[in-house]
């Protein structure tokens, strides 16, 4: 298992899918989906629609990333809640008064 590190949360206007935080990330240690998805034991498919924002981080796949990149479950699930955040403000203001 790798080393655990966390990832800065992230607060702002705009929401940013933690599938966004993924690919960079997938990028940056020069693996593809396929290769994560193996890792995983996941198929392809799902890694696919988290990186594309079509799927959210549950607390399965959050521990399963944990386990394959050494970023906390915690991590991954911050960063879904901060996105569901936003869209939820976004949606609120965003209705007729």
């Amino acid at each position: 298992m790798a080393t655990s590190t966390t990832l800065e949360d992230v607060v702002s206007n705009y929401p940013v899918h933690p599938g966004s935080v993924l690919a960079e990330e997938l990028a940056a240690r020069g693996m593809t989906q396929k290769q994560l998805a193996e890792a995983m034991h996941r198929p392809a498919k799902t890694v696919n629609e988290v990186v594309n924002g079509k799927k959210g981080v549950t607390a399965e796949t959050a521990l399963d990333l944990e386990q394959v990149l050494g970023i906390t479950a915690q991590s991954w699930l911050n960063l879904q809640s901060a996105y569901e955040l936003t869209v939820a403000r976004q949606r609120r203001a965003a209705r007729p008064a």
